[in-house]
């Protein structure tokens, strides 16, 4: 069984989505359309602008989701997915791919995604941290016994997890991990504490743009990083998508229950290849490739 995957913020790069934009008549006009409802030139950004210039907020996330859902819209009648799932933004691609969401709504609520995360991340100074080399319970257990708020945030493979909250807790939670152990802790280059409770002011502005926003059935099942399990349902996965922004990336778990469920190639939809990679690190005998048209 196929499962297609669409990566998150970080997978940018400079260039982006240009080759489908000259390749591909269909590309090129949703590429315009994007245009059109930013109110702003998002292929200009994506294919000339430097690596700051991608790093913008207002850029990064729409540019990740226009290179994967424009590519998946490519690949025409070859795109036949029998489960899907998304790493963090990654989630609304996946959406739009099997047909809950429709392009221009999908590409609204990440422009909005966005934004809302960017205001609360002006709110209070925060940060994130990569873990490598410790088993998730450990990482959990200093997280709740440090003072300040510090949260594991994404658990990407076994041995690398992130933790994610207020700047001094997320420091704090750092050292103590380095003596327990860790192979590293790291302090991410990211903006803020997302997928912490520090995003509930995020989640509430995304959850009222979430609620008016049509849903449709899938055309197969989502795993989703707050539940980890398949869903059909329109209302349920709204739902886990309001809670996303808040709740752990748990994509360890997606990865494992899609296994499960009879996955047995993975093929990444959009820049990057890094989720072919932590797939690889949950288990060595899957079959990864990246999705080309």
């Amino acid at each position: 069984m196929k499962a297609y995957i669409f990566p998150g913020q970080g997978a940018q790069f400079k260039g982006m989505g240009q080759d489908l934009y000259e390749k591909s008549p269909l590309a090129k006009e949703l590429f315009e359309r994007a245009n059109e409802i930013l109110g702003f030139s998002i292929t200009d950004v994506m294919f000339n602008g430097t690596a700051d210039d991608l790093k913008r907020t207002k850029v990064t996330q729409p540019a990740i989701f226009l290179h994967s859902v424009i590519l998946s819209k490519v690949l025409g009648d070859s795109f036949k997915p029998d489960m899907v799932a998304g790493h963090s933004l990654g989630e609304f691609s996946a959406l739009v791919a099997n047909k809950v969401l429709d392009f221009e709504d999908g590409l609204k609520l990440v422009s909005k995604r966005a934004l809302a995360m960017q205001h609360a991340c002006e709110l209070e100074e925060s940060t994130m941290a990569a873990v490598l080399g410790l088993e998730d319970s450990t990482v959990e257990a200093i997280c709740a016994d440090t003072k300040g708020i510090v949260v594991a945030a994404n658990y990407n493979c076994p041995g690398q997890l992130v933790i994610s909250g207020e700047q001094l807790a997320v420091e704090k939670a750092c050292e103590e991990l380095k003596e327990r152990g860790a192979r590293r802790a790291m302090i991410l280059p990211v903006g803020g504490a997302f997928h912490s409770p520090l995003m509930e002011p995020a989640r509430e502005e995304l959850a009222a743009a979430i609620e008016e926003t049509t849903f449709s059935t899938p055309i197969c099942p989502i795993y989703q990083n707050v539940t980890t399990f398949a869903v059909t349902n329109a209302e349920e996965i709204k739902k886990n998508l309001i809670f996303q922004l808040t709740a752990p990336v748990k994509w360890t778990q997606s990865v494992q229950n899609m296994i499960k469920d009879g996955a047995t190639e993975f093929i990444e939809v959009g820049p990057g290849k890094v989720l072919q990679g932590l797939v690889k690190k949950i288990d060595r005998n899957a079959e990864v490739s990246s999705a080309e048209f």
